[in-house]
């Protein structure tokens, strides 16, 4: 969607945003004002970790618009596969809608792709829509092209550029990643994003979804821009 687009639409934003709700200290009011904010903004995603989603389900209460996203043995994806499809199958149960799942980061550096594609399958059978989160700052291309040619043929929905740790992401980054994924997934952006010039950059790149724990403060900036315009 183009930038002049979504200028003039605030709401066109909001379908981008993936607000996270990761710190380990939240608490339950922090975690409730989210959500709200969530509602209030009609945000694409909340994306938190297992242990909140039953809360989080709740409180967003029967917002069909914001996907309650559980991250999948986050942030550096170390368990085995038995535990991780265990995990995915728990946040199904409990009310869950996709998932963000990091993976065998190992097996992909072995070269042991056909194991490394097999963990995703697995995920892939729990029945919800998946992205994989493959750091692709840290990945030479040549193993980056191999681990997003093994998330989509295992089913994956789209990809993941990281886990919020690292350098922040960039358009010329995301474009690189658009010659390699050839449209055939979706993009999500993830990584020190903080201004909503990054935010409308990444989205002209073409990412489909932004992960950030700033939604509300990127909202408002935006708004206010618009306004200004």
């Amino acid at each position: 969607m183009p930038c002049e687009a979504i200028k003039d639409n605030p709401n066109d934003i909001s379908s981008f945003i993936h607000q996270a709700a990761l710190e380990p200290h939240l608490k339950l009011d922090s975690l409730n004002q989210i959500c709200d904010a969530c509602n209030h903004f009609n945000f694409a995603g909340l994306c938190t970790n297992l242990i909140r989603i039953p809360a989080a389900k709740e409180r967003l209460g029967k917002n069909k618009i914001t996907k309650l996203i559980a991250v999948i043995d986050f942030p550096f994806g170390n368990n085995p596969g038995s535990i991780k499809k265990s995990e995915a199958e728990w946040a199904a149960e409990n009310g869950a809608d996709e998932l963000d799942l990091v993976p065998n980061f190992l097996k992909l550096h072995e070269g042991a792709i056909e194991d490394f594609a097999e963990e995703l399958s697995t995920i892939n059978s729990v029945g919800l829509p998946f992205r994989v989160i493959l750091d692709t700052m840290k990945l030479p291309q040549e193993k980056l092209q191999i681990a997003i040619d093994a998330c989509i043929d295992s089913g994956a929905r789209g990809i993941q550029t990281g886990n919020g740790f690292g350098p922040a992401i960039t358009h010329n980054h995301i474009k690189q990643i658009m010659t390699l994924t050839r449209n055939r997934c979706s993009i999500k952006a993830v990584g020190g994003i903080k201004e909503i010039d990054q935010v409308l950059a990444l989205i002209e790149a073409g990412v489909s979804s932004i992960g950030t724990s700033l939604g509300t403060t990127l909202m408002k900036e935006f708004r206010l821009s618009s306004n200004q315009q």
